[in-house]
């Protein structure tokens, strides 16, 4: 009986969201393709008909939520709905979120895979440069002057950078204190109030 048309399409999910999970827990060099395949239930041999190489495949381990309507964050109590008008205030309490903190495998590659990246070649570095520009974009959407997008992107630099320096740190309070603080700053570079509203929205009574 052949597959059906959808088969193929979900064998290659089931491979990305494997090489995900172990890219954000072991880094691209510790992790084999076998361990790959073994993590999505399928036979090494079958990697080859959806991928040339790991290489190949890392691009698209490298996206998330921002670039992949079909990412589905895992971290318990998050949600991020794009349709409320607090949509940046929602990215940056999620990101910076101890669940996400903790959810290593579901993380956003771009904070487990930097480093990776930086040493990659330049199609690696495309796909991390076009989940980052996703991120501003979101961050951003309200407006378009030049002068917001510089605060977007300034926004997704500190939600990135200080999760992956919280990562590093050895003691959870100090890690925790750093998130809090990278929180409050972006969200008042953002213009939103502490419940997500923003500023701009206020009424003066």
């Amino acid at each position: 009986m052949p597959y059906p048309a959808s088969h193929r399409e979900k064998t290659r999910e089931r491979i990305v969201g494997s090489a995900r999970k172990l890219f954000n827990r072991h880094g691209f060099n510790d992790v084999s393709i076998a361990q790959i395949m073994a993590g999505a239930g399928l036979t090494h041999g079958t990697f080859y008909t959806y991928f040339d190489s790991k290489s190949d495949l890392y691009g698209e381990a490298l996206a998330c939520f921002f670039t992949d309507p079909n990412w589905k964050n895992n971290w318990d109590g998050i949600a991020i709905d794009p349709s409320q008008g607090d949509l940046g205030a929602q990215i940056v309490r999620a990101y910076l979120s101890p669940q996400h903190f903790d959810d290593i495998e579901n993380s956003c590659p771009m904070i487990a895979l930097p480093t990776d990246v930086a040493r990659g070649g330049e199609e690696t570095k495309r796909a991390f440069e076009t989940v980052f520009a996703a991120m501003v974009e979101m961050l951003g959407q309200s407006s378009k002057s030049k002068a917001e997008r510089a605060t977007a992107q300034a926004i997704a630099a500190l939600c990135i950078g200080g999760m992956v320096v919280a990562r590093a740190m050895v003691t959870r309070k100090h890690a925790d204190e750093l998130r809090d603080a990278c929180r409050e700053v972006a969200l008042s570079l953002g213009g939103w109030e502490s419940r997500g509203t923003p500023r701009r929205a206020r009424k003066r009574h």
